[in-house]
């Protein structure tokens, strides 16, 4: 584990601290959870885009026009 100084606002600081107190852990622990769960969550996204990214495409184009928005759905918008 890795020792780390952050700065915060004052406001910022008084609430970790209230929340910590409700999840009954420090401060330390609070902030390194919630950026574990940081890291989590965006390398989850990055993932979850590359391979959406990797499918092969769902339509392809001829280079003709796409059809209008009218023509699609009629009367129904």
């Amino acid at each position: 584990m890795k020792n780390v100084t952050v700065t915060m606002e004052d406001s910022v600081a008084e609430w970790a601290r209230l929340e910590a107190a409700r999840r009954n852990t420090s401060v330390s622990r609070l902030i390194g959870e919630m950026l574990a769960e940081k890291m989590r969550h965006d390398d989850a996204y990055e993932r979850a885009m590359n391979e959406w990214l990797q499918r092969p495409a769902l339509f392809t184009s001829d280079g003709s026009p796409y059809p209008q928005r009218e023509e699609t759905y009629g009367e129904r918008l």
